[in-house]
């Protein structure tokens, strides 16, 4: 299966709206590409919206979508976190979350009207997003020492290979961004120049 590393996810930030019975459902989708960066964004949304009642919130993340969470976020149990992430699944999206904001309205909407309240808002996000696809990368390490920087750099532009930073002392450090796929392939052939080796990160 050659395009294993490829995924579908959404360009930029989106937001999307739900009003029932007064309760406000405010959700913000956003790409990202670790846990770290979900955390930040939940961070960010939760002091700006520090007076919302609910913070629910899905995550996935990885070409494979082995990385996922969710959270009802204090609403009754799998009532939020699973409708927002079955949004996420019915458009196939990984490296995507998605924290909708409740604002309580006075009247209690029940399960099944909080079930669609929190699946009609995140739906309204990805409604809004533009959809794309995105291959999988890895960052690799090339070590080699500073007299053999012309073989190394035109290894790299033979391979069209993108360079993400650079260290040149006496001893050097290339960090690529490597498609998953070919990620072994690279590793192999820097390693059979010699003069380097290559590690992923």
């Amino acid at each position: 299966m050659e395009d294993f590393d490829l995924y579908r996810t959404i360009e930029s930030a989106s937001q999307g709206v739900f009003k029932d019975k007064g309760s406000k459902f405010y959700a913000f989708a956003y790409p990202i590409e670790t846990e770290d960066e979900f955390k930040a964004n939940l961070h960010s949304l939760k002091k700006k919206y520090h007076d919302a009642r609910h913070h629910v919130y899905a995550f996935r993340l990885g070409a494979d979508k082995k990385t996922y969470r969710s959270s009802d976020d204090g609403e009754p149990a799998n009532s939020s976190g699973p409708p927002v992430m079955g949004q996420i699944q019915s458009y196939n999206l990984t490296n995507i979350m998605i924290v909708v904001i409740r604002y309580f309205g006075g009247t209690k909407l029940g399960i099944p009207g909080l079930i669609n309240a929190y699946k009609s808002a995140a739906a309204d996000a990805l409604e809004q997003a533009k959809i794309i696809k995105k291959t999988e990368k890895k960052i690799v390490a090339v070590h080699f020492e500073y007299p053999d920087m012309n073989l190394i750099m035109r290894f790299i532009k033979d391979e069209n290979l993108e360079v993400v930073e650079q260290d040149f002392q006496l001893s050097c450090t290339i960090k690529l961004n490597v498609r998953k796929r070919d990620v072994e392939n690279v590793i192999e052939r820097v390693n059979k120049l010699e003069k380097a080796t290559a590690e992923i990160l």
